[in-house]
């Protein structure tokens, strides 16, 4: 029994002696280098996995209260239930609009009548298809709610509960500030622009326009003023998953400055200066707004 014992303890001595710690340095100073690339690739997953961005990405279990299995082709199915439904909305909306078309044609061509603007049909069938491009537009901007809803009823079940009690504010202040930039369109941008062409061709040429190039001058300048005004929401959404902190987005004021011109020189269907610094003054606005919300939500 004790010879046992002995050729047991020789033994075990035998292994430690022959097969060390890979990590020791006494034993293999030669594994040291590989050792130390295995922790430091173990410390940078621990590092990702504790980032907003990871987080983000791949959510605890407890934290999607809503989740379930569901194959691919489910998946595609209710998002072909939901196309179908937005599809069906946007048509509807684009129905009753051309309805009522000669209105929102008259209600459109407000800002300029009464600077002695006349418009023409320079070409046969061009009035009917403003109508149908000015129905296209308004149906389109009645029926987004439809397909907002149905945007969030599909990706609703796979957001967290931190996701959810942010997503409220996100798509409430981003539809505020969308009818907000069709409003200052309106009532700002439009006349002021219009006005500046027609005060610049007064006592030389008279204003004859064409009614297709107006509405597509005036749509345009309308909704992309709207998608302008989306910039405190994407800085809200960077800020919350930690790309960028409220203090960096201050940091650079005066590349927003700049960036703020060109951004209101490429929108702008026009080129005159008046319009471009209307639409870059509260662009420059937004973005300081959304960098301090960024900053006082602790981002």
């Amino acid at each position: 029994m004790g010879s046992t014992s002995t050729s047991s303890a020789a033994l075990i001595h035998h292994f430690r002696l022959t097969s060390p710690d890979m990590c020791s340095p006494r034993k293999r100073p030669y594994t040291m280098n590989f050792c130390n690339s295995w922790k430091e690739d173990a410390s940078f997953e621990e590092e990702e996995k504790a980032s907003p961005i990871y987080e983000c990405l791949y959510p605890d279990k407890e934290e999607l209260p809503d989740d379930k299995e569901m194959t691919i082709f489910d998946h595609l199915e209710e998002l072909r239930e939901r196309i179908f439904v937005s599809v069906l909305a946007v048509g509807a909306a684009i129905t009753g609009c051309f309805a009522f078309s000669k209105d929102l044609i008259v209600f459109l061509e407000a800002p300029v009548k009464n600077q002695g603007v006349r418009f023409l049909q320079l070409a046969p069938g061009e009035f009917f298809f403003t109508t149908l491009k000015v129905s296209g537009y308004c149906g389109l901007l009645l029926g987004s709610p439809v397909i907002l809803y149905e945007i969030i009823a599909f990706v609703l079940p796979g957001l967290t509960r931190a996701e959810r009690r942010f997503l409220g504010p996100i798509v409430f202040g981003s539809s505020l500030l969308f009818y907000a930039g069709l409003a200052f369109s309106y009532w700002v941008l439009t006349p002021a622009a219009l006005n500046f062409f027609v005060n610049y061709a007064e006592g030389v040429v008279e204003s004859l326009w064409s009614i297709d190039q107006y509405f597509e001058f005036v749509l345009v300048l309308m909704f992309s003023t709207g998608l302008s005004f989306q910039v405190p929401v994407i800085q809200l959404l960077l800020g919350q998953v930690g790309v960028v902190s409220g203090d960096q987005m201050l940091s650079i004021w005066r590349y927003v400055v700049v960036g703020a011109v060109v951004v209101a020189a490429v929108v702008t269907p026009s080129t005159d200066p008046v319009t471009q610094m209307l639409l870059a003054t509260p662009l420059l606005g937004l973005y300081l707004g959304g960098a301090w919300m960024v900053k006082l939500t602790g981002r």
